[in-house]
């Protein structure tokens, strides 16, 4: 299977890289960065001690084509661009962006039914499994536990909460019957009040090079309930992407997600 990495000079896209070249049945087609990029012209392979015979170029497009499957972790203005052109192409999706808005995610449903994209918060297996079990405790704790999120990235990371707490907060409240939107509450300041037992807590750290850390705190009286992940290397992010990648290989069209891929309905 040909594939092709976005942002290919950013971190995320090195790490991309350094997986698709170490795996035995993937091949590197294509990676494409931003014009005016540092990475343009250099071998993607360039800092990891091997040459990848692929020049990271500027022309998504043209990327794009000579590939099967694209894997894009860049923003969502670029994302959309480069699905769209996946789209023209017949080529499959793998989207890690975070940050969409309500019309980005629209457009990505739309796209997913001429081409098979796998879309998600994040790709990590360790962090699909924390879904799950925050999905487990909920259902299990109920209404009487108060729910806190508390997420920690890296001081580079340009949105909050992160699309993986918010994912965690979708999934918990769907399994509490509640509508987040509602009962979303983003930090606290001043005079508060006291805590409604329906509200769900989410409150963002950011500093140094943290890859990613998420806690779901499920605290009742007498005793706390915590479901934690943490990232060390985005290499976790990159290996579950390629596990998405695969998934799609003679897939059609769908939109899919990381529990589509890992088999956790």
């Amino acid at each position: 299977m040909n594939i092709v990495i976005a942002g290919a000079g950013g971190r995320m896209g090195r790490a991309l890289i350094e997986a698709v070249l170490k795996s035995e049945d993937l091949r590197l087609a294509g990676a494409f960065d931003l014009p005016g990029s540092p990475a343009l012209g250099r071998d993607a392979g360039e800092g990891l001690g091997r040459t990848s015979g692929v020049r990271i170029v500027d022309d998504y497009e043209a990327a794009i084509a000579a590939a099967d499957c694209m894997i894009d972790f860049t923003r969502p203005e670029g994302t959309m661009r480069h699905l769209e052109a996946c789209v023209r192409l017949g080529k499959a999706a793998v989207i890690g962006t975070t940050g969409f808005s309500s019309a980005d995610r629209r457009a990505i449903e739309t796209a997913a039914a001429k081409i098979p994209v796998v879309f998600a918060p994040n790709m990590a297996v360790g962090v699909n499994v924390v879904f799950k079990l925050a999905e487990v405790a909920a259902r299990i704790l109920g209404d009487e536990y108060d729910v806190e999120i508390i997420e920690a990235h890296h001081r580079h990371k340009v949105d909050a909460p992160s699309g993986t707490a918010l994912r965690l907060g979708e999934i918990v409240a769907q399994a509490l019957g509640r509508d987040l939107d509602a009962v979303a509450r983003h930090g606290r300041e001043g005079l508060t009040g006291e805590r409604d037992r329906k509200t769900i807590g989410f409150h963002a750290v950011r500093g140094g090079d943290i890859v990613g850390e998420h806690t779901v705190l499920f605290a009742g009286e007498g005793e706390r309930v915590e479901v934690t992940v943490r990232s060390s290397s985005r290499m976790t992010y990159a290996v579950g992407a390629l596990r998405a990648a695969r998934f799609l290989q003679g897939k059609k069209d769908g939109l899919y997600d990381m529990w589509d891929v890992l088999g956790l309905r």
